[in-house]
């Protein structure tokens, strides 16, 4: 309201200005001409008041382009009527006026109306894209190119319609893992714990004829079951930031080769040799648990996915503090799984499963450990399973 005020004072001045630099006005042309501008300029401010309330409950904004164009005219005709009768215009020369004025603002209504075409076709567009959206239509573009206001709505439409599909397509994607991740371990608990019920029933049907055989056989099915615990458990911990690791100077191939040790009897099972290419003692500030971890469960991921009879090869390099690659011979990564190799509710790529098994867990619980330690892990599309990551040479700050 005071800025309406304001610039309607600011007109009447300017008009007053332009009409004595223009003219050689009287004294009581003065006061004629102040008088015709200060109704003219209260007639805007009235009509700058109630307009936009009238027009809010239009129906188009072509309708309320054209409405403001005959406010317009129609201020413009009584400035002209106003300004005729006190100055004393010939009702000829005032008629011939309006005549100009209304031709004018039909033209100008006219044109308005061509113009707005494309704005309303605009903002139709838009109000279909929401409309769309709304639906769960997440595709929905607008595809407006503007460079004024309307353009720069329809871009935050398209960004906001782009965000949401993105989203959904996120949350199919980690509903369908957690899908296949809740099937994964549902299966590995069944397992033992079906081999558990039925040597207890032997045993205590006394059917058993080697009860040492059956008790060592319960107890793989319990070491397997509390693995698989403990990882949900060290999983739980990594998804909610829980998770730390305090780092020593560590050498890096003397744990690779552990790993490599504890990992040869599964590699003889499957045929598979192993192999550590390291340039020596490759020392780093890092946790010896969890980077002996991650080494197992990659050389692991690596060995269950080689075919028989190749090579399983670990090799570390001083690049950036130490890099660690497994390579395998198998068919390896597929490149659309790649964004999500490391997802904790995933299960490897069906083009690296040779036997069914594996929860999926493994190379989330290495990219929780790695990132923990301030490195980086990737993974890399095949032919040939490649996984690496990356420790610096300095311990991580926080």
């Amino acid at each position: 309201m005071t800025r309406l005020f304001a610039w309607s004072v600011a007109s009447v001045a300017f008009g007053l200005a332009v009409f004595e630099l223009t003219m050689t006005p009287t004294g009581g042309d003065r006061v004629q001409l102040g008088l015709v501008f200060v109704a003219v300029a209260l007639a805007s401010t009235v009509a700058a008041l109630v307009t936009p309330r009238v027009t809010r409950r239009a129906r188009s904004v072509r309708s309320v382009l054209v409405a403001t164009t005959i406010i317009t005219t129609a201020i413009m005709a009584a400035a002209l009527a106003l300004a005729a009768d006190r100055m004393f215009l010939s009702s000829h020369d005032l008629r011939l006026a309006l005549v100009v004025v209304l031709f004018g603002s039909a033209a100008a209504i006219g044109f308005g109306v061509s113009v707005s075409t494309s704005l309303t076709d605009d903002l139709s567009r838009m109000a279909a894209v929401a409309e769309s959206v709304a639906s769960h239509d997440l595709e929905a573009r607008s595809g407006i190119d503007r460079r004024d206001e309307v353009g720069r709505l329809a871009h935050s439409i398209d960004e906001m319609s782009a965000a949401l599909e993105k989203a959904d397509n996120a949350r199919r994607r980690d509903a369908e893992a957690r899908r296949h991740f809740f099937a994964a371990v549902g299966h590995d608990l069944r397992s033992p714990l079906t081999s558990l019920r039925a040597a207890l029933e032997a045993v205590s049907d006394g059917l058993a004829t080697d009860p040492d055989r059956y008790l060592r056989s319960m107890t793989s099915d319990l070491a397997s079951l509390e693995s698989l615990v403990d990882d949900i458990f060290l999983l739980a911990r990594i998804e909610s930031g829980a998770l730390t690791v305090e780092s020593v100077p560590v050498d890096v191939a003397e744990l690779a080769d552990e790993a490599i040790d504890v990992m040869r009897t599964v590699a003889e099972q499957g045929r598979i040799d192993l192999r550590l290419e390291t340039p020596g003692s490759v020392v780093v500030p890092a946790g010896p648990e969890a980077v002996g971890r991650v080494l197992r469960n990659l050389v692991d991921n690596a060995i269950r996915h080689a075919p028989a009879e190749t090579t399983v090869v670990v090799e570390i390099s001083r690049r950036a503090g130490v890099t660690v690659v497994v390579r395998d011979q198998g068919t390896g990564f597929d490149k659309a799984f790649l964004p999500s190799a490391f997802s904790p509710f995933t299960r490897d790529d069906p083009a690296r499963v040779r036997d069914g098994s594996g929860s999926g867990l493994g190379l989330a619980i290495a990219h929780g450990f790695v990132t923990a330690l301030g490195g980086e892990i990737w993974a890399e599309p095949g032919p040939g399973g490649v996984v690496g990551f990356t420790l610096p040479a300095t311990q991580p700050v926080g």
